[in-house]
């Protein structure tokens, strides 16, 4: 199949987007609020908007994209839904947080939005789930995606925190310090955890697509006098062609160096560092995975 760019940074788009709002509620959570909540929501909310411009791309005839919103059972109804909930989630967020003196909200409205951001992130990978295409339909394709989410959004929270402990002029030096300590601390663990879950499911999908070739229907040779032993269609070597992207950008560079980093930002304390090494990371090998997603969407019947 070919390579749909515009999809491709949708998904990762809302990954991201997704995994920033689930992060800065979970430092909620954890007793945590401060500077970075705002910058987060709003990069959160704009890394959402990008991805919505992105897969208008894909459609020759954008304005047709309301014909598909016909059932509940289209996946581009269940991601339309799951996007603005997500939306009205961050709208009672924004809300809250401009109410707030400490920067933080209500732990009901941080469980709301922990569960919208893993539920938005799932929703949009289920949507390409297909038994027609057998290496789409697996559910460790809708993990791979949760995956992601769980290590770009604590890093990127961390990061974000890690910077807006610069403060104003009337800061003391200490006083900054402490506050970037606090801030990036409450998502060390679950950046690490994050960037854990995200090494399994990423190596678990690189090694299902991997194995996705036995699962392509065999339609035998060419009827052509002039190349009579050639086969129309070879999914061994399709499969194989794609292993330096799973193996190398998915696994080695999307799963384990961000693992790494995640462990070394905890254990230092340089989420400024480590934080942008394994958001830079785990962006190169989502977007690894998906161009090998698309690489390996064959038809269960390969005619060509």
């Amino acid at each position: 199949m070919e390579l749909q760019w515009p999809l491709i940074l949708f998904t990762t788009l809302v990954a991201w987007s997704a995994g920033l709002f689930g992060a800065q509620a979970v430092a909620v959570l954890r007793g945590g609020g401060g500077r970075a909540q705002m910058p987060a929501l709003v990069s959160s909310v704009a890394l959402l908007a990008a991805g919505g411009i992105a897969v208008f791309f894909h459609l020759q005839h954008w304005e047709r994209i309301f014909n598909g919103f016909g059932h509940l059972t289209s996946g581009i109804t269940q991601e339309l839904i799951a996007v603005v909930v997500f939306v009205v989630v961050a709208v009672a967020y924004f809300v809250m947080l401009r109410k707030s003196s400490d920067g933080t909200v209500p732990k009901w409205l941080a469980v709301c939005a922990v569960v919208i951001a893993l539920v938005t992130s799932a929703v949009c990978a289920h949507s390409y789930t297909m038994a027609a295409r057998p290496a789409w339909d697996s559910l460790l394709e809708v993990l791979s995606l949760v995956g992601a989410s769980c290590v770009m959004g604590p890093a990127t929270y961390a990061l974000l925190s890690s910077f807006m402990a610069a403060g104003g002029a009337g800061d003391q030096p200490a006083e900054r310090a402490a506050e970037a300590g606090a801030g990036a601390g409450l998502l060390a663990l679950p950046a690490l955890v994050g960037a854990l879950v995200n090494a399994v499911t990423a190596t678990a999908y690189a090694a299902f697509l991997q194995l996705s070739g036995s699962s392509f229907a065999d339609v035998g040779l060419y009827f052509d006098p002039t190349h009579p032993t050639k086969a129309m269609a070879d999914a061994a070597a399709a499969v194989a062609s794609q292993a330096p992207l799973l193996w190398v950008g998915a696994v080695a560079v999307g799963a384990l160096v961000p693992l790494a980093a995640c462990f070394l930002g905890r254990r230092s304390g340089n989420w400024k560092l480590w934080g942008t090494v394994a958001l830079a990371a785990a962006l190169i090998g989502a977007v690894c995975l998906r161009i090998a997603f698309y690489n390996l969407g064959l038809s269960v019947f390969m005619f060509y």
